[in-house]
């Protein structure tokens, strides 16, 4: 148990009966949690996080669904592949690459999906690329990436802080947070109004003991460069809005409700667009998991019916 995860309130059920199993891709595993025999759900997490943040959601979500959960690549205990130049293996095409030949071994060629902050930007890229796949898909507190660089001011820059200092060319970040990832961790998941109560002690066991890390430090460093570049050329790309049924859930208390208007945003690239703020901050599925649920259950539901 890592030391800063010891007083963090343990959770009574953390993925009982769910498989944990490893996915051999060309580039290096990925690393994934399942359970259920319904139709396939994909929980896709965020930064700086693994497939933990799904425990208190994903058992209920696999009563009715297969549930599959992986750790994206340059997180947890999924593959950590050198870059580039053009930061292209950590491009959300990239991350979106390794989820689709997840779900092929698997034998899904259509599936739902739920996802969070760097999650829901895999997600969106996925769909994108691949309307075929997707039933329908939700996001939790994102906006579309290349609409948040253009609408950012100096309020979210100083809120959200790591979108850019994370960019800045490695080494620095990288040595800065290798100093002390913990501290790092803790300090940045912990800056907002419910401080670090969002996070069980087995979650928060694994979350820093994966980013202590330093290929992982390097690779979420890697997943924000490409961000800032790579993506944003995919996003320009683009010909058309996507089509794919899109719930968008974001918290009220959380920077995405503070400096967007996160609807009208997701309207710019998708046509069938509802969404709603969330009780609770950025790490809603955590905080406030009941009320992802009472949003994704019918949505999902209803999003099968129509398929």
């Amino acid at each position: 148990m890592h030391p800063a995860a010891k007083s963090a309130p343990r959770a009574s059920q953390f993925f009982e009966g769910f498989a944990e199993q490893s996915f051999e891709t060309p580039d290096g595993p990925i690393f994934y949690r399942s359970k259920g025999d319904g139709p396939p759900l994909l929980l896709l997490h965020g930064y700086p996080q693994t497939s933990a943040m799904w425990h208190a959601i994903a058992p209920t979500l696999a009563q009715t669904y297969q549930v599959i959960c992986p750790d994206l690549r340059g997180y947890g205990r999924s593959l950590k592949p050198k870059t580039d130049a053009a930061h292209m293996p950590y491009s959300k095409r990239a991350m979106a690459g390794d989820v689709l030949a997840l779900m092929d071994h698997l034998g899904h060629h259509r599936f739902l999906i739920g996802a969070h902050d760097r999650g829901a930007r895999v997600a969106h890229r996925l769909t994108a690329d691949n309307p075929e796949r997707v039933i329908a898909f939700s996001t939790l507190d994102i906006a579309p990436t290349r609409e948040m660089y253009r609408e950012a001011g100096s309020a979210f820059a100083h809120t959200y802080w790591h979108w850019y200092w994370l960019t800045l060319p490695h080494p620095f970040p990288e040595t800065l947070i290798g100093a002390d990832p913990a501290f790092f961790w803790l300090s940045k998941c912990g800056a907002g109004a419910a401080g670090l109560s969002p996070f069980v002690q087995q979650a928060l066991d694994e979350y820093l003991t994966c980013f202590a890390d330093t290929r992982a430090i390097h690779g979420a460093c890697e997943d924000y460069r490409a961000a800032a570049s790579i993506d944003l050329a995919h996003d320009d790309a683009e010909v058309g809005k996507i089509k794919t049924p899109l719930l968008a859930l974001w918290g009220a208390d959380g920077a995405i409700a503070a400096h967007f208007d996160c609807l009208a945003l997701w309207k710019e690239r998708a046509n069938d667009v509802q969404g709603w703020a969330l009780p609770g901050g950025h790490y809603v599925a955590e905080q406030h998991p009941q009320d992802v649920l009472d949003a994704w259950v019918p949505f999902f539901a209803n999003a099968m019916t129509d398929a």
